[in-house]
């Protein structure tokens, strides 16, 4: 449920958001913050799946797990 907020604004960013709000100053802001959040959150999962790439303990858990998968059983192709 939206929450009605107030915040302050420098001038020039107010003139902006006239500007390119299209006239709905709310919708607009939730855009940009949407996106916003969506990046950050993205990049926050980029550092993790590289930090984990970088952990030895990790990588040898992948590896069984890859070795897991390749085992053939289940696979349809044989029978």
């Amino acid at each position: 449920m939206p929450k009605q907020v107030t915040i302050d604004l420098d001038d020039e960013v107010l003139v902006f958001l006239d500007r390119h709000s299209g006239g709905n100053l709310s919708e607009y802001i939730n855009k940009l913050l949407r996106r916003q959040r969506r990046s950050a959150i993205e990049a926050e999962l980029a550092a993790a799946h590289q930090q984990d790439a970088q952990n030895p303990e990790y990588r040898a858990e992948i590896a069984l797990w890859d070795a897991v998968v390749a085992d053939g059983i289940g696979d349809d192709a044989d029978a």
